[in-house]
């Protein structure tokens, strides 16, 4: 349903499905632009999406009944958000797949704001692999300020996961700075072609560097 909603009202478009890995934990994460992005991230993937949701949304009523039909994960943004960091561990541990947005709220402008640490040490500490995954649209279809929705055109780019061997090489600091870039790269990726198409394949820009095509 939500699915059907989205490409009718917003032409939404997923690429990149080929880069979800088929089993295991898996640590997704992406910008944040708009109250669309957990369903946008989730409803292309075959596989069931934990979600990471501030605890303060549980306090209003549709809302509240959206977040707990989707079994999402409360989490205080204010605070450390022991219990909802415990509990995204032990959904990773069981192989399962948890969606988080490391900006910690949404866009102010569209643009992506710097990824604040922690979400890391879950991937390290439940072996998972990370996919980094890009939103663009979303902002413009439902900006913060607005009350409600408008009209728009959304894409959502799966980029190529870091597996657990990888994770493993990388310090605390560095995986950071490893997920922001390939989130950005993902995301500037489909503002330079919002036509995108799917399909994996290899391809470098003019710089170089490997695309996230997927």
């Amino acid at each position: 349903m939500c699915q059907l909603v989205g490409v009718l009202a917003f032409g939404v478009r997923h690429t990149g499905r080929s880069n979800i890995p088929a089993d295991g934990g898996v640590l997704v994460v992406s910008n944040h632009q708009s109250h669309f992005d957990p369903p946008l991230v989730g409803m292309a993937c075959t596989r069931r999406m934990n979600y990471l949701a501030r605890d303060t949304l549980f306090g209003f009523g549709p809302l509240r009944w959206l977040i707990r039909s989707l079994d999402a994960i409360p989490i205080d943004r204010e605070g450390l958000g022991l219990s909802g960091i415990k509990e995204s561990l032990r959904r990773l541990k069981r192989g399962e797949m948890v969606l988080i947005f490391p900006e910690g709220t949404r866009t102010p402008n569209g643009k992506i704001g710097p990824f604040r640490p922690g979400f890391t040490s879950l991937a390290i500490r439940s072996k998972a692999a990370i996919l980094p995954v890009a939103i663009e649209g979303a902002y413009a279809a439902w900006p913060r300020e607005h009350r409600f929705p408008r009209l728009g055109m959304i894409r959502v780019h799966y980029g190529e996961p870091i597996l657990p061997e990888e994770v493993e090489g990388y310090s605390e600091r560095q995986l950071l700075a490893e997920v922001e870039r390939r989130v950005r790269r993902c995301h500037a990726r489909i503002r330079r072609r919002p036509a995108l198409a799917g399909g994996r394949r290899s391809c470098a820009n003019h710089s170089g560097e490997a695309c996230c095509d997927g």
